[in-house]
């Protein structure tokens, strides 16, 4: 069993960030109405600094999107929304607004390639009709493009540049197809990393990289039992069950930006991701083929309209997951950190704690959650709190602390005492489940913080001190350093839909 004994005081408050957030899926189908929008269902959030050898001044953003992707999907696989805008926002000063935001726009071409067929030209049902590489995607029928904007200031009315490639100057960048199959695309590996581009940045006196395409489903938990009531053993071994979506592909955007153009006055800065899609949709009820989508709104299935309106929303993972009630899912979507205030309940008094109180007889915390509240809300003082604070949910990153190197890095993360590691931003060989569902279960009730980093007993919860649950809770699936890269973009090569291997 991992006790408590191995956590100093600081690891003791970092570990609190996201301690409200249970302990379960991190953003997949969580709310009613995302469920139906996959391609704008935000996954996962990692914000972190790099620790590819060379790139000590640098922050990795990954935002993923299109949860729980078979491989074999297809014959269309798992293109983005071309008429959302996918975005992360940075907030450098404290007050809940984005100060700094990169925008995803993306754009899909359909060749209409077609083969003879006695002597009729015919197109062709496939997203391919031979193999492709990196230097020649002659058979490939669909291609998407990509834009990434920079804006500073308010999201809509700020300032907006666009990042250009390094090398050519383009404002336009290609992503890959999904790994079809061996057959189709035969070093897949290789063929996608020909689209990390290097990228100017506006105002940036350095480069960035920038890299959209399919990756290894990064996230590591035991979804099934979890939602049957958590029918496993939570106190039992950390690698007793499997890691039920470890079958699964998602569509990552990448960025990896030098540190000092994200930060402000202070090494804090706080993260999330959003998607936006167009108020009104028309559907054709005629709709006919197309070379581009949307050059031709007579021929398009749909047409859309109107003002962007976020309908996902992810910083921190697992909140809206099984924090925020049923009821309140896709309102949370649809807010921003600065009106976080409308979900406080849901923090100072968690349901999670009183559930597992209910299935497995293990009392609850004393509410109101102060404790939580301070850490996860604010951040730590003097660790992940940036100065005149609003309290807001958002992932927190102190830039200041140096990279773990990815051979030493610890899964459990501040709690194990790595302070690289998540809650300290997030990491993806974080096991941000175990790492939450211990705290949400009281870890840090009447931690005495003596003075050390936030400075007094943070982790009281209530009015009085409880007695804490002194060993690691988990769901039992654990993450494989083997299953990351240790460069950028960090997810591994995404699962080929056929693994054709010469006989």
């Amino acid at each position: 069993m991992q006790r408590r004994s191995f956590l100093t005081p600081t690891a003791c408050a970092m570990a609190a960030v996201l301690a409200s957030a249970g302990a379960f899926a991190s953003s997949h189908r969580e709310a009613p109405f995302i469920t139906g929008m996959p391609k704008v269902d935000g996954t996962d959030f990692y914000m972190f600094n790099s620790y590819e050898s060379g790139r000590d001044n640098y922050v990795t953003l990954i935002a993923n999107y299109l949860p729980l992707q078979d491989a074999y999907g297809g014959p269309n696989y798992f293109a983005l929304d071309d008429d959302a805008i996918y975005e992360i926002h940075i907030d450098n000063t404290g007050n809940a607004q984005e100060d700094i935001t990169f925008q995803f726009q993306f754009n899909t071409e359909r060749k209409n390639l077609a083969v003879d067929v006695d002597g009729v030209s015919v197109p062709v049902p496939l997203i391919n009709i031979g193999n492709i590489s990196a230097a020649d995607n002659s058979a490939q029928n669909v291609l998407e493009t990509y834009t990434v904007k920079m804006i500073t200031g308010d999201r809509r009315t700020g300032n907006a540049q666009s990042l250009t490639d390094a090398g050519s100057g383009s404002e336009t960048f290609a992503k890959p197809l999904d790994n079809i199959g061996t057959k189709s695309i035969t070093d897949y590996k290789a063929y996608s990393e020909s689209f990390i581009h290097d990228v100017t940045i506006p105002d940036c006196p350095m480069p960035g990289k920038v890299f959209v395409g399919q990756r290894q489903e990064g996230f590591v938990v035991n979804l099934g039992e979890v939602f049957d009531l958590v029918a496993l053993n939570p106190l039992g071994e950390r690698d007793s069950r499997s890691n039920t979506i470890g079958d699964k592909n998602v569509t990552s955007l990448a960025l990896e930006i030098p540190t000092g153009c994200l930060t402000g006055e202070n090494t804090v800065i706080g993260g999330w991701t959003t998607a936006s899609i167009r108020q009104a949709t028309v559907i054709n009820p005629s709709p006919k083929g197309t070379t581009t989508t949307g050059s031709d709104n007579a021929k398009v299935p749909a047409v859309k309209g109107g003002a962007f309106t976020q309908v996902s929303r992810l910083g921190s993972p697992l909140v809206n997951e099984v924090v925020i009630g049923l009821q309140d899912k896709d309102r949370f979507n649809a807010s921003e950190p600065k009106d976080d205030g409308q979900f406080a309940t849901y923090v100072t008094n968690p349901t999670l704690p009183a559930l597992v109180e209910i299935l497995f007889g293990v009392p609850a915390p004393e509410t109101p959650r102060n404790d939580l509240v301070t850490v996860f809300l604010t951040g730590v003082p003097g660790v992940t709190q940036l100065p005149m604070v609003t309290a807001s949910e958002m992932l927190r990153l102190n830039t200041g602390i140096a990279a773990t190197a990815a051979g030493s890095q610890i899964d459990l993360g501040v709690a194990g005492g790595d302070f690289a590691g998540f809650p300290n931003g997030r990491r993806p060989i974080d096991d941000v489940v175990d790492i939450a569902l211990t705290a949400a279960e009281g870890f840090l009730c009447g931690a005495d913080l003596n003075g050390e980093a936030a400075g007094g007993e943070l982790g009281n919860c209530g009015t009085q001190n409880t007695a804490q649950v002194e060993q690691i809770v988990t769901d039992g699936a654990l993450p494989n350093a083997a299953d990351y890269l240790t460069v950028f973009p960090y997810l591994n090569t995404p699962l080929p839909g056929a693994n054709n291997v010469p006989m």
